[in-house]
């Protein structure tokens, strides 16, 4: 009897969980067509298709690097390397294609091994050095940062191959590439985060670490892994963006992780762990894609930009942190 009374309880919640999130995509959707809305009032240009083009160029960067911080938030971690990381896996991209002249699919590789590499770096430190993930990332920002001004001599590497450029500039039936990248990045992680084991125990630990580590779950593993995969996001972030400009610029990516952990939070994902959505943080980054270009449209100047966005990143964590508070009181 007493397990037959506890399944609808359990049930019940996680139902309540799913109502959540729907509510969460739902007003992160109808903030994006107001934003949309106000910013086709104020500029004559902002529904131009080029225009639409730009939004969605400048939102696949960041998008892959939301995805990666959706990936670690959701798992109670912290990334504040992804802008860095994201610099130096272009810088290293570029270098063995144009210093070295190795072939172009051991440039790209090397965007992603580069990024995976600084991920698994955090990972290490956060879980066998019991260094927080705060004071890691943010020493990884500075030293991957550091490290492609390095490789580069403080330059942009320009001269990439064309079947890499093809990757930032192609348009397969006129879709820009990094678009289709990703979209197909953002469907393969929903799978991985809604329907896997992995993805489950990816929010469990998030949820509690010591009911993840009851359950069997080998944490320091799995936020290793947690650590490593986003890296190899911003790897892949830094391959769209030396792609598409043509260059390895090792000043690529500042200020980025901000915006990547606003479009996250804004999507749904919870700053302290437990809850995520990738479908969210889509709609999330289109957001953060939208602002930024219409401010740029308005002829806003850049410092002001980054105000918006530091503002509308604590307005997203008080209203999540709000709705946490009103739904404990239930």
């Amino acid at each position: 009897m007493a397990v037959e009374t506890a399944r609808p309880g359990l049930w019940t919640r996680a139902q309540r969980a799913s109502v959540d999130q729907l509510h969460i995509r739902l007003e992160s959707l109808i903030v994006l067509i107001a934003l949309g809305a106000v910013m086709a009032v104020l500029s004559p240009f902002f529904l131009s298709l080029s225009n639409f083009l730009n939004i969605l160029l400048a939102t696949s960067t960041i998008g892959v690097l939301a995805i990666a911080a959706t990936f670690v938030i959701g798992s109670g971690g912290l990334d504040l390397s992804l802008g860095s990381v994201m610099g130096l896996a272009g810088v290293v991209g570029a270098y063995v294609a144009v210093n070295l002249e190795w072939p172009w699919p051991l440039a790209v590789a090397a965007c992603i091994l580069a990024g995976a590499a600084a991920g698994n770096i955090n990972g290490q430190l956060v879980t066998r050095a019991f260094v927080p993930a705060f004071i890691v990332t943010l020493g990884m920002l500075g030293l991957a940062r550091g490290l492609a001004l390095v490789i580069s001599h403080g330059r942009a590497i320009y001269g990439l191959p064309s079947a890499m450029v093809y990757i930032g500039q192609g348009r397969p039936l006129g879709i820009p590439m990094p678009v289709v990248i990703f979209v197909a990045t953002a469907l393969v992680a929903h799978c991985v985060l809604a329907y896997t084991r992995f993805g489950r125990h990816t929010l469990a630990l998030g949820d509690s670490e010591g009911a993840a580590r009851a359950a069997g779950i080998r944490v320091e593993r799995h936020s290793r892994i947690i650590y490593t995969l986003s890296g190899a996001l911003a790897g892949l972030a830094g391959l769209l963006f030396t792609a598409r400009v043509n260059a390895g610029d090792p000043t690529a990516g500042i200020n980025y992780e901000l915006t990547a952990i606003t479009a996250a939070i804004i999507g749904g994902t919870n700053l302290f762990g437990g809850r995520a959505s990738i479908l969210g943080t889509m709609i999330g980054a289109l957001i953060m894609g939208v602002l930024q270009n219409g401010l740029t449209l308005l002829a806003v100047q850049s410092y002001y930009q980054q105000m918006a966005i530091g503002a509308v990143l604590i307005l997203a964590v008080f209203i999540d942190q709000y709705q946490v508070r009103r739904e404990s009181r239930v």
